[in-house]
C-alpha cells in the first residue's frame, strides 16, 4: 500500500527578507518526474506577501500556482493544522524571527505557526532557514529550544567551496542541502570530494 505522507511536504513563506528561497523551493519540487512527485502545500504569512513585494516581481497569485495546495494563513482548520494528516514535514523558507518565535514558545494563532507546531508533536522533520542577523540573545535562546524539540535550524549559509557563479546558483544550493534532509536530491548541490588519493 503507497505511504501518504511520504508525498506531501508542507512549505512555508514567513516575512523575512528572503522569499526567493521559498518560491525556488516550490519551483524545483514542481519540476520532479512524475515518478518522484511530492505534492506541495503552501502557507503564506502576510509580511510573506509584503516582502515578496518589495523583493521580487512575483504576485501572490505567481507563487500560489506554483504550489499544488494552498492553505490560507489564517485558516487553522486547514487539514495541516491536524497531526492526522500526514506528511513527510514541513520547510520554511525563509523563517522570520517572529515565527520562529511564536513555534519556540507554542504560541501558534496562524496556520503557518500551527502546522510547524503540529509536525513537532507528530516527530516530523521540521527544517526553518531562519534569516535574521546579527542575532541577540532571544534569537538564539528561540532556535536552541526548536532544536531541543526536534526542529533543524538552518540558515541559508553560501558554500563558497562550490564556486557559485551567481545568486541563483547560492539559492540552488542551499535548498539543496535542506532538501537533503528530507533524502531529495535534485541535482542543485556540488557535493564535496575528496581528493586526497589525487593529493598523495
Amino acid at each position: 500500500m503507497r505511504n501518504p505522507q511520504k508525498n506531501k511536504l508542507i512549505i512555508g513563506i514567513s516575512g523575512a527578507s528572503g522569499t526567493v528561497y521559498g518560491i525556488r523551493l516550490l519551483e524545483l519540487l514542481r519540476a520532479l518526474p512524475d515518478s518522484q512527485k511530492i505534492e506541495t502545500h503552501l502557507i503564506m504569512s502576510r509580511a510573506a506577501e509584503i516582502t515578496l513585494a518589495h523583493e521580487t516581481d512575483f504576485k501572490v497569485r505567481d507563487v500560489e500556482k506554483l504550489a499544488d495546495v494552498v492553505h490560507a494563513n489564517k485558516d487553522i482548520g486547514a487539514a495541516v493544522a491536524s497531526g492526522s494528516f500526514r506528511t513527510m514535514g514541513m520547510i520554511i523558507a525563509p523563517c522570520s524571527v517572529k515565527s520562529l518565535a511564536e513555534i519556540a514558545t507554542g504560541v501558534t494563532d496562524t496556520l503557518l505557526s500551527r502546522a510547524a507546531d503540529v509536525i513537532l508533536k507528530e516527530r516530523r522533520r521540521l527544517v526553518c532557514m531562519v534569516r535574521e542577523t546579527p542575532l541577540h540573545s532571544g534569537h538564539l535562546r528561540n532556535m536552541l529550544a526548536l532544536s531541543d524539540m526536534g526542529a533543524i535550524i538552518a540558515p541559508p549559509v553560501p558554500a563558497f567551496y562550490a564556486k557559485p557563479d551567481s545568486i541563483a546558483d547560492m539559492v540552488d544550493h542551499s535548498l539543496g542541502r535542506v532538501l537533503d534532509l528530507f533524502d531529495i536530491d535534485l541535482g542543485t548541490v556540488r557535493r564535496w570530494k575528496d581528493d586526497a588519493a589525487s593529493r598523495a
